[in-house]
């Protein structure tokens, strides 16, 4: 396997992680040759396979895995064995952590936190300030977005939108 990006010697500081700039070492997708990325702690935090990048600020680290086509970008953090994959993309200010899977097309941004064990996966978005976590699936053409929060073991699927400051909980089905 041919790599696609290298480590700089650009570093930054998070908490006690040392994160590295990344360069693209070849053309793929929409990265072309030398092409400045985001930073990451270590190489397993990015694949060198498939066309997934990391732009911006975005800081993958603590086991956060980004592979397949997913984009990463803006100040987005994947950290704590989470993993963004498909042609997924989180940006702006999202987080993913905490085992938290995110991939097919969903899309996470503004300042939006999917964690714990949660999944969002297919066409789902999560945006603003919603949260996802506990062991919650988000799928289909599911929006969940304002500052709605959906845990514990709901299954938001179809053309469901949660909204404004509204709580899913437990084994509800929506």
């Amino acid at each position: 396997m041919e790599k696609k990006y290298e480590l700089t010697d650009e570093t930054i500081k998070v908490g006690r992680k040392t994160l590295h700039r990344i360069r693209a070492l070849r053309d793929f997708g929409d990265v072309k040759k030398g092409d400045l990325g985001g930073f990451i702690e270590h190489e397993d935090n990015l694949s060198h396979e498939g066309n997934c990048w990391v732009a911006g600020s975005h800081r993958p680290f603590d086991s956060g895995y980004v592979f397949g086509n997913a984009k990463v970008f803006g100040n987005a953090v994947i950290s704590d064995d989470a993993a963004v994959y498909g042609d997924a993309m989180v940006y702006d200010n999202a987080e993913v952590f905490g085992g938290a899977k995110v991939y097919g097309d969903a899309r996470i941004y503004g300042n939006a936190k999917i964690y714990e064990t949660a999944f969002v996966l297919g066409r789902a978005w999560v945006y603003d300030h919603a949260k996802v976590y506990g062991c919650a699936v988000v799928r289909g053409r599911a929006k969940i977005y304002d500052h709605a929060k959906v845990y514990g073991f709901a299954n938001i699927y179809g053309k469901a939108h949660i909204r404004d400051r509204t709580r899913i909980l437990q084994d509800i089905k929506i």
